[in-house]
């Protein structure tokens, strides 16, 4: 049995819904251990390029813009090492804030 050069063999495919799994993991990780719900990735891989939606919860008051940087490099940079993939594009939606004064019901 001879082995084949590199060119010859097959190429691996990671699955769009590994990637989003990939991408909300590392959302989660950038946000740190926060309140709320589980960031949510939707990806769109094209030509070896991962193109990344994710909405989040944020705590408030906060400065939204900072975090919202944060998930976005954290994202592309855990992304692009895993996988291989170029990420030109990470949305950030913030789907809610969350305050533990609207959450006891007082509004200050």
């Amino acid at each position: 049995m001879s082995v084949s050069e590199p060119g010859g063999r097959g190429a691996t495919r990671i699955a769009d819904r590994v990637v989003a799994k990939i991408a909300s993991r590392a959302a989660r990780e950038a946000l740190g251990s926060g309140p709320g719900l589980l960031p949510y990735a939707a990806v769109a891989v094209r030509a070896g390029a991962a193109r990344v939606r994710v909405a989040v919860e944020l705590g408030y008051p906060s400065d939204i813009g900072a975090q919202c940087a944060v998930v976005r490099r954290h994202v592309t940079t855990r992304v692009g090492e895993l996988t291989g993939m170029e990420v030109p594009e990470v949305a950030v939606t913030v789907e809610r804030l969350h305050s533990p004064q609207l959450d006891r019901g007082k509004v200050q």
